[in-house]
């Protein structure tokens, strides 16, 4: 499987179009985001990669451009679907790999995050109307630990991991969502929304 299971929103330069690309995601817990931190130093430790161990972990579920003017319509349409989506449980269970290039760790059961992107589609509904380019969901959520790897890293890697295991699971309370303005960027918070289980809800 390509590792494009969430298809990238930069076909084109945002620049040109005065647009920032942002990011829904969901990120685990503070201790499973620990463990998850030490699998990605190990990796870096044992195939001599690159690591960002200050940045936290997180599941992208949908990516769209959009002009940072929006930002506050957008906030009301992601609040107003979040507040009608029971929070839910994730299983983070055991590793995988998208040829060519990317080492993840599997969530066992996606159906909870396809039933929210079931309703982020009325977003997308809003974002077209909007004339922004259509919203590009993940249709196989996963966690990575490494990415553009060597095809020679990535094989090596796959089969060592393919015999790790990892299992843990978190309680998801609350949607992230995230900007940037260039591809290699680092992602800054917007906001988060909270889902009707999730603690804090308004």
């Amino acid at each position: 499987m390509s590792r494009s299971a969430i298809q990238t929103t930069t076909s084109f330069h945002w620049n040109t179009y005065n647009m920032m690309e942002y990011m829904l995601v969901l990120q685990p817990s503070d201790q499973v985001n620990e463990k998850v931190l030490l699998e990605k130093q190990d990796f870096s430790h044992q195939y001599g990669t690159k690591t960002t161990p200050k940045s936290k972990p997180y599941i992208t579920i949908a990516t769209f451009l959009a002009k940072e003017a929006m930002e506050g319509t957008l906030n009301r349409w992601i609040n107003n679907i979040c507040r009608q989506q029971q929070g839910f449980e994730l299983t983070l269970n055991n590793f995988s790999g998208f040829p060519p290039d990317t080492i993840y760790v599997r969530v066992q059961d996606p159906m909870p995050v396809f039933t929210l992107t079931q309703q982020l589609k009325k977003l997308d509904d809003f974002m077209r109307s909007s004339e922004c380019p259509p919203m590009k969901f993940s249709y196989k959520p996963y966690l990575a630990i490494a990415q553009k790897l060597s095809m020679e890293t990535f094989e090596k890697a796959l089969k060592n991991y393919s015999q790790k295991e990892f299992h843990e699971s978190f309680a998801v309370e609350e949607l992230i969502l995230l900007k940037r303005s260039h591809e290699f960027d680092a992602s800054s918070l917007v906001n988060k929304y909270h889902f009707v289980s999730g603690s804090g809800n308004s």
